[in-house]
């Protein structure tokens, strides 16, 4: 799947997408997806204007109900970032069970897991930037629930190739299948992974029943634990030109919005500061793909440095990226803007959601 970078190709994609064939087939890895998830992190399109436009199509919770429900775990991700801020990166709600390594597999590095639908996409990972959603969740329970490693390494390590890398749903998504962000353990049975993968492999480490595999012993393949190298590569950037007695509009790596104060005078800046990328980077391949999708606001300047030395107080959208600017601070976008408190799981915030959207 290629992945545009001009506004126009990205609409386009919303209008043609089909959520009902989402529906019926978004679990499998040749399913009917809306690969609009990179557009989505970076803020350069937003859930309100996605379901916006499925209405202007006619389409309604009641046609659109799986894909509308995807979309507000997005949302119920980036709200927990929201309450929690870094506590995201900590097991959430409960100590992971059983850990007997950190680190990551060197076999997920090396795309020799030995589960061949998962070793073909682990090949291709870095290059592609991309995988379907069900791959990371096997991932994910593969490496914690089988192997018995800590999650967050190997969560890092798939944000930096990611794309649609967001830290919310990228954290809590592998905190979900680890069981420190839900009531259970993830596991993925052989059976499972042929079906939506269209692989027919058997008499692997996976090939169990459910309840069988908690208590197989953990392959030694897999016990062989490495850090992988994310090493950043600062963007090549230039001094900022700024004009006096004007604005200047802020937008950062989760927040590029073309039409965010769309056509008024007003200086505009791409910040991306070292301190974050020091703790969470980023791949080359998406730096240049974030820097892609900021070309669509006319006269941007990218600065790479701490927003505090700019020295000014600009007009930015709220998000927890930037919890810690001063300045004119806009509402993030958001289905239920007036829906408050925190919610113990996502189906609890969902049954109130989707009474709104209703």
């Amino acid at each position: 799947m290629n992945f545009p970078t001009n506004l126009a190709a990205v609409y386009e994609r919303i209008d043609q997408f089909d959520p009902e064939k989402y529906a019926r087939s978004r679990n499998f890895i040749t399913g009917g997806v809306s690969y609009l998830s990179p557009y989505l992190s970076r803020g350069f399109i937003n859930v309100p204007q996605v379901v916006k436009r499925l209405k202007d199509r006619g389409i309604g919770l009641a046609q659109g109900e799986k894909f509308i429900q995807e979309l507000a775990w997005r949302e119920f991700y980036t709200r927990t970032w929201f309450q929690k801020g870094d506590a995201i990166f900590e097991d959430i709600r409960h100590p992971q069970e059983g850990i007997e390594r950190f680190g990551i597999p060197r076999a997920v590095l090396q795309s020799t897991t030995r589960i061949k639908a998962l070793d073909a996409h682990l090949a291709t990972f870095a290059e592609k930037g991309y995988l379907h959603n069900h791959l990371r969740m096997y991932l994910a329970a593969t490496i914690c629930n089988v192997a018995k490693y800590h999650w967050l390494e190997p969560a890092q390590w798939m944000y930096y190739h990611l794309l649609d890398g967001d830290l919310a749903s990228n954290a809590l998504s592998w905190q979900w299948c680890a069981g420190t962000f839900s009531t259970k353990l993830y596991y993925a049975n052989q059976e499972n992974i042929n079906r939506y993968t269209g692989s027919q492999q058997r008499g692997t480490f996976l090939d169990f029943d459910y309840e069988d595999l908690p208590s197989q012993s953990v392959p030694d393949h897999l016990q062989r634990s490495v850090e992988a190298s994310l090493l950043f590569t600062p963007p090549t950037t230039k001094p900022l030109e700024l004009i006096d007695g004007i604005p200047t509009f802020i937008y950062t790596h989760y927040t590029l919005d073309p039409t965010f104060h769309e056509g008024e005078a007003g200086n505009r800046i791409l910040v991306l500061e070292p301190s974050h990328f020091a703790k969470h980077p980023m791949a080359p391949k998406t730096i240049e793909f974030i820097l892609s999708l900021a070309e669509n606001i006319p006269g941007i300047q990218v600065y790479y440095g701490e927003y505090a030395d700019l020295n000014l107080k600009g007009i930015f959208r709220d998000h927890p990226i930037n919890a810690h600017f001063q300045g004119v601070r806009e509402v993030h976008p958001s289905l239920a803007p007036g829906l408050q408190g925190e919610f113990n799981s996502f189906f609890s915030f969902w049954n109130k959601l989707s009474r709104q959207l209703s």
